[in-house]
């Protein structure tokens, strides 16, 4: 009777056991496949619409373009700089990167259904032709640009060499759009351009391509030869540079300082987070620099710029700077092209955002507007942070890190991690270096003619109502 009752009660603790086992699994099932079987529901819907599109819509759909514009419209929903690059794009932008490729020469981007010109690269058709920075370009031979994305338009733009183009221009200042015809050329972009002026050595970066760091260290060991003992200083001129590659932007800066952390960048992950150190060597020899900047100076800029301000490596002159702190990893897809994903921001060493926010000049110096540029409501760019969609500075676990330490931090830390989103400033530099208010005041503050009482940094300007860019720019 003994054995039977042992036996009994085994097996009703064993089929209680298994019972409350196969609850819990079940439960564990259910909460891990809730969210997935939310994600197959949407996946249903697209590949319901998708089809319906196929079938019903007034005219043969193309389905490779069907799915291209699908897979860049869930991208341009992250943030203004994540996209699909199609092979033939993706090919242009590895011959871009090289500082080599056929068109008008100008750094674009779109804004509300236009393209909008960052900036014109010096000695280009499109410069000699009189294209500005903050041109809203409408039309391109007469054919509207909206319904277009930045990929398309640019490649409209594009062309074989000694072909005309007609755009159609709106611009500050003038009330009514008008038209600049461009005949094509093939563009190659000098990154580095660099000359003397007297006892300084002027040095002007237009974009951050392959070649920028090596054209860089031989401009400067040139401009040292021709100079000689009475060599007082650098002017590192980064204005209207969009940007580009992060390693030649870490070599910049890096052939300016001996020790230190140049940039950090925080992504999602911890693989992710990464800083980027100085090594022992400085090719100015410890000579002062000025590094001028305007709204126009984004990316690569910005981390340089950042990097040899927080390090007081540098004075920073000019306006504050577009605002794009955030990194974009090419991830190619095969024979399918690649795509552009943010996958990190980036951080001053003195761990400041700059997505967003922009680098402050240590001394602020506005550029004199000729007559034709000035109106009575005077707009300035705004940067990132008009963009529409764009990337907050700092993270949620960040935000939130800050509010619980705030009490904790002196007033003028808080005050600089705390800053509001605030970007962009006028982006106009006169080709005239004589009429370049901007390049006069670093000349004579390298020269100790500035009185001390006027180095002081000056508030910085808020931003506008006016549009901006959509994605990273693209030289076309």
């Amino acid at each position: 009777m003994r054995k039977t009752d042992f036996v009994f009660w085994t097996f009703l603790t064993m089929t209680g056991l298994a019972g409350a086992t196969t609850v819990l699994n079940v439960t564990q099932t259910y909460s891990a496949a809730s969210p997935n079987s939310e994600l197959y529901r949407q996946l249903d819907l697209f590949g319901d619409v998708f089809e319906r599109v196929r079938s019903d819509y007034v005219e043969k759909p193309d389905d490779t373009m069907l799915i291209e514009n699908a897979i860049n419209g869930m991208l341009a929903a992250l943030d203004p700089h994540s996209s699909y690059m199609s092979p033939k794009h993706y090919r242009d932008m590895q011959v871009q990167t090289r500082g080599e490729f056929g068109g008008l020469g100008i750094e674009v981007t779109m804004e509300n259904g236009v393209v909008k010109v960052v900036a014109p690269i010096d000695e280009t058709p499109a410069a000699k032709a009189g294209i500005l920075a903050n041109d809203l370009i409408t039309h391109l031979d007469n054919d509207q640009i909206s319904g277009l994305t930045l990929e398309q338009a640019v490649e409209k733009m594009r062309g074989p060499v000694n072909t005309p183009i007609t755009l159609t221009i709106m611009r500050q200042g003038r009330d009514e759009p008008f038209d600049i015809k461009i005949v094509r050329d093939f563009i190659r972009i000098n990154a580095v351009r660099s000359r003397v002026e007297d006892d300084i050595a002027y040095i002007r970066l237009t974009t951050f391509n392959e070649k920028t760091h090596a054209n860089l260290v031989k401009a400067m060991d040139e401009l040292k030869k021709e100079i000689g003992p009475k060599l007082k200083g650098y002017v590192l001129d980064l204005r209207n540079n969009p940007g580009g590659l992060l390693d030649q932007a870490i070599a910049v800066s890096d052939d300016f300082l001996d020790q230190g952390s140049i940039v950090l960048t925080k992504g999602r992950n911890n693989e992710e987070t990464q800083r980027a150190q100085a090594r022992p060597g400085d090719t100015a020899d410890g000579k002062p620099i000025v590094v001028l900047i305007n709204g126009g100076s984004a990316s690569a800029s910005e981390i340089v710029a950042g990097a040899l301000k927080d390090h007081k490596r540098a004075t920073v002159i000019g306006t504050r700077s577009f605002g794009k702190g955030s990194v974009q990893t090419i991830i190619p897809l095969g024979a399918n092209g690649a795509i552009r994903l943010t996958t990190a921001r980036y951080y001053t060493p003195s761990n400041r955002s700059i997505q967003a926010k922009g680098i402050d000049p240590d001394i602020v110096v506005e550029q004199e507007l000729p007559e034709e540029l000035k109106t009575a409501r005077q707009e300035r760019n705004r940067g990132e942070a008009g963009l529409r969609g764009h990337l907050k500075g700092e993270s949620r676990e960040e935000q939130e890190k800050q509010k619980a330490d705030e009490a904790a931090k002196a007033d003028e830390q808080k005050s600089e991690q705390k800053k509001e989103e605030e970007s962009g400033s006028s982006a106009y530099v006169p080709q005239e270096a004589e009429k370049d208010t901007q390049l006069q005041y670093a000349l004579k503050y390298l020269r100790g003619e500035i009185p001390v009482e006027e180095t002081v940094a000056k508030p910085a300007q808020q931003p506008s109502n006016t549009a901006e860019e959509q994605k990273s720019s693209v030289p076309n």
